[in-house]
């Protein structure tokens, strides 16, 4: 019988794009708590990334400012990560953003605007991270790649249809790597939260709509960051390899797909 050590990630080092504040920075946290080096891409804003990195447990962690829709930045980012720590065994793809464009109020200049700026974001830039760490992780042995999908890949996004697109095809590029890359001994999987307790969903959770969408959910609540970091924890842990390809679902119930 093999021997796991079950949320241990000692000797290993992640990257979490996203990873100064909200779920991202949980997961960082995290993985930090449990003994890896971790590196945390932001795209500008140093103090909220410096503050992030003091609250880590450990030592040596580092925060490089970079836009992930920036196809040379992430390429930058991944070569700086392996020259600083030697290796890279798990990406996080948790940077996103979620613009709102309900179609009936929205321009056609907006309209066009709003799915050019998410998919490069939320697809296209993953799509690239997967790339530039899967060849560093090929050459290293193997690895863990975790896309930070969402509910609204399934249940849309009215007000906001490029976001759930983007991560419809997010899962999709998730199940096409799982394949590709297992011969290398890269495992790929994803998270897919619904509302998340975070500074970005405040407004709506503090608003006239907040005990609706907490409603959504038989728990009456939403998500804390720290119960999507979790599900990203178990499938960069030994012994969940053969997770790979699934889409973990953390909505408190409040869709089922």
């Amino acid at each position: 019988m093999r021997k796991y050590r079950l949320m241990n990630f000692t000797d290993k080092t992640v990257l979490v794009t996203g990873g100064s504040r909200g779920i991202g920075r949980a997961i960082a946290q995290g993985f930090a708590a449990r003994g890896a080096r971790v590196a945390i891409v932001y795209r500008d804003n140093k103090a909220a990334a410096d503050e992030a990195l003091a609250g880590f447990d450990g030592e040596g962690h580092i925060a490089i400012a970079a836009d992930v829709a920036d196809a040379d930045a992430v390429e930058q980012s991944v070569n700086s990560i392996v020259e600083t720590f030697g290796k890279l065994d798990v990406l996080v793809n948790n940077a996103g953003i979620g613009i709102y464009h309900p179609l009936p109020e929205s321009s056609y200049e907006a309209w066009q605007d709003a799915w050019q700026q998410t998919l490069q974001t939320n697809l296209i830039g993953p799509a690239n991270l997967c790339f530039c760490a899967a060849r560093k992780m090929m050459e290293s042995g193997g690895g863990r790649i975790i896309n930070i999908s969402s509910r609204g890949a399934y249940r849309g996004e009215p007000i906001k249809p490029a976001y759930g697109a983007s991560k419809a095809a997010l899962n999709s590029l998730t199940q096409s790597l799982a394949i590709a890359l297992a011969p290398h001994k890269i495992y790929v999987a994803a998270v897919a939260p619904g509302f998340v307790n975070t500074e970005l969903s405040a407004k709506r959770l503090g608003g006239a709509e907040g005990a609706e969408i907490k409603a959504q959910s038989p728990f009456n609540r939403v998500a804390e960051p720290e119960e999507v970091a979790h599900a990203v924890f178990f499938l960069a842990s030994e012994g969940a390899e053969f997770s790979s390809g699934t889409i973990i679902d953390v909505n408190g119930a409040s869709y089922f797909r």
